[in-house]
C-alpha cells in the first residue's frame, strides 16, 4: 500500500505526511490539506458487513493515515470507539416509518462531533510524538455549538495540550452554551465573542496563518493546531460512519450489496457531508449527496446557481449549528472538482474581498433548504406518525429530502444523517410538537421532553443546569487573537 501524501488547496508544492497535516491543522498558505488522492477501498463491500465499527475504522482510516501503525491506529481507535457510547452500534441506523435515520449522537456530547473528536486527541497525540513535536499544543477552535463541548471533552487534561474555544454569545442553544461554560479541566479555556461563528471562524484561521505570531509563540513552547472539521484528522474518521450505515442498510434488508443509496445531510461547516463526498469516491455506492440548508442557504444557492455569496443576512434559527454562511470545507470539494490550485486560491481571494465567487456546481451533490417553520413542522409531522423525535438539525434534512423527492421524483434508498439528539435542543423541539411548551424553561424542558418522548434524559445533560459555571468570559470578536497571546504568554 502506497503512502497517502497530503497538500494544500491553495498552491503550496509542499507535501506532508498524513500525521504532520494532523498536528499542524492548516497549510502555511491558508489552505486546507487533502489527499494527493483519494484511495480505494482494499476491502469489498460483503467483508464489511462483518466488521463491528471499530474494526472499519481501522480499515477506511489506514488507507488515509498511512504513516500510522497498525498498532497506533489500533490504539486511538480502541480508546475512542469504547463505553464513552451509550450504544455497542456506536452508530446505528434506526427506521421512523419509511425512513431511515443515521444516529451519531451516542457520545459523551450528544452530537455528531463525538465521532470525530473522540479519536482526534488520541491521533493528535500521535502524530506529535512521530514528529518530533515537543512544544505544548494549542487547540484553538471556532464553534457554533457542538464541536466546542465535543472537542473539550477530548482534550481536557490532555497532556502537552491546551484548548482555547470559541463561541456565538447569542448563537449557540442553552444546552449547548451550559454544556461548555461548565466544563472542568485546568487546560480548557471557553469564551463568548460578541459576533457570529462565521466572526470567530475567521479569526481563528487568520491565527494559524500569522507567521510572526506562530513564531513568537513557539519560542514560548506552544505550536496551534485545531479541532475543527478544517483538520483532516477530524475530517478522516468521519467517512467510517458512512460505511457503517451502508452494512447496516444491507443487514435490514433495505438494500443489497452493491445497491446505490442517497444520503441526506443537515449542513453547516461542510465537513460531515463532504464525508460522505470521500467515501464515495473510496467506493461507497453513492448516488447523491443531498445538500440540506436551514434559512442560511447559501450552499443551496449555490448548487443551485453556481454562485456562492455570503453577502447577505445572517440569520438565526432554532438549528444553531447550522447556522453559517462561509462553509469552510467547500473549499475542499471546488479543489477536488478541478485539482486547480491557483484557480482555489483566487477564488478563495475573491470570497474574502467580495463576499463571493462563480464555480462549476457538482452534480454529485443536490442542494435543498427548509425554513424555520418548515423545520418545526418536520418535527412535529414525524412525531404524530411515528413518536420518533429528531432535533431542528435533523428535521432541516428530513424536510429537505421530502422536497428533493418531490422535485426530482428520485425514490433511490435514502439515509438522513441525525446529527444531535432531540434534547440537546429540547425547548424548539417541544414547541414544535405542541405550542403550549412556547416559553418553557430550557432546562424543565428536558423533563417534559423525556416525558413526551418516552425517552430518559442523556446522562451527559442530566441536571446539567446544577453544575457550576466555569468560564465566563465574554470578548469583542475583534480581540480574539490579543486575548490568546495573553492566554499564552500574558
Amino acid at each position: 500500500m502506497s503512502d497517502i501524501m497530503y497538500k494544500s488547496t491553495r498552491g503550496s508544492e509542499k507535501k506532508v505526511t498524513a500525521s504532520m497535516a494532523i498536528v499542524q491543522g492548516i497549510a502555511e498558505d491558508g489552505g486546507l490539506f487533502v489527499p494527493e488522492s483519494i484511495p480505494a477501498i482494499d476491502f469489498t463491500l460483503e467483508e464489511s458487513l462483518s466488521y463491528d465499527y471499530r474494526e472499519l475504522a481501522y480499515r477506511v482510516l489506514r488507507l488515509l493515515l498511512t504513516d500510522y501503525t497498525e498498532e497506533e491506529l489500533r490504539f486511538c481507535i480502541n480508546n475512542a470507539y469504547d463505553d464513552k457510547f451509550d450504544t455497542k452500534l456506536i452508530a446505528p441506523v434506526v427506521s421512523a416509518g419509511k425512513y431511515n435515520f443515521l444516529e451519531l449522537f451516542h457520545g459523551k456530547t450528544i452530537a455528531f462531533k463525538d465521532m470525530a473528536l473522540s479519536i482526534l486527541p488520541y491521533l493528535l497525540k500521535t502524530a506529535a510524538r512521530k514528529n518530533g513535536v515537543k512544544e505544548d499544543i494549542v487547540i484553538l477552535t471556532a464553534t457554533s455549538g457542538d464541536t466546542g463541548k465535543a472537542a473539550l471533552e477530548g482534550f481536557a487534561d490532555v497532556e502537552g495540550t491546551r484548548i482555547i474555544v470559541f463561541y456565538p454569545e447569542t448563537g449557540v442553544s442553552p444546552v449547548q452554551k451550559r454544556q461548555m461554560v461548565t466544563q472542568v479541566g485546568k487546560n480548557t479555556k471557553v469564551v463568548a465573542i460578541k459576533g457570529n461563528f462565521d466572526d470567530a471562524q475567521s479569526a481563528v484561521k487568520r491565527i494559524f496563518t500569522d507567521n510572526a505570531l506562530k513564531a513568537e509563540l513557539k519560542e514560548k513552547g506552544y505550536v496551534f493546531s485545531s479541532a475543527n472539521s478544517i483538520n483532516i484528522g477530524r475530517l478522516a474518521p468521519q467517512i467510517v460512519y458512512y460505511f457503517y450505515a451502508y452494512t447496516q442498510m444491507v443487514k435490514s434488508g433495505k438494500i443489497k450489496v452493491g445497491q446505490e443509496v442517497n444520503f441526506t445531510v443537515p449542513t453547516g461547516n461542510f465537513g460531515d457531508i463532504l464525508a460522505g463526498y470521500y467515501a464515495k469516491h473510496m467506493g461507497l455506492p453513492v448516488n447523491k449527496l443531498i445538500c440540506a440548508s436551514n434559512d442560511n442557504k447559501v450552499l443551496f444557492d449555490f448548487f443551485e446557481t453556481g454562485v456562492y455569496d455570503i453577502n447577505r443576512d445572517f440569520i438565526l434559527t432554532p438549528s444553531p449549528s447550522m447556522d453559517i454562511l462561509i462553509s469552510s470545507n467547500f473549499e475542499r470539494l471546488l479543489y477536488h472538482s478541478c485539482e486547480d490550485t491557483e484557480k482555489i486560491s483566487s477564488v478563495m481571494g475573491k470570497l474574502s474581498k467580495e463576499g463571493k465567487y462563480s464555480f462549476e456546481v457538482n452534480k454529485e451533490f443536490a442542494g435543498e433548504y427548509a425554513t424555520t417553520s418548515q423545520t418545526l413542522e418536520a418535527v412535529k409531522e414525524l412525531f404524530e406518525a411515528t413518536n420518533y423525535v429528531m432535533d431542528t438539525h435533523t428535521a432541516v434534512a428530513y424536510a429537505s429530502y421530502k422536497k428533493y423527492v418531490a422535485n426530482t421524483g428520485d425514490n433511490t434508498e435514502n439515509v438522513i444523517v441525525s446529527t444531535a439528539s432531540p434534547f440537546k435542543f429540547a425547548k424548539d423541539v417541544l414547541k414544535a410538537i405542541d405550542e403550549k411548551y412556547e416559553g418553557i424553561d430550557p432546562f424543565k424542558a428536558l423533563e417534559e421532553l423525556e416525558k413526551v418522548s418516552k425517552i430518559s434524559v442523556p446522562a451527559p445533560i442530566k441536571g446539567i443546569d446544577k453544575r457550576p459555571v466555569l468560564h465566563e468570559d465574554v470578548i469583542e470578536r475583534e480581540n480574539i487573537e490579543a486575548y490568546v497571546k495573553k492566554q499564552l504568554i500574558g
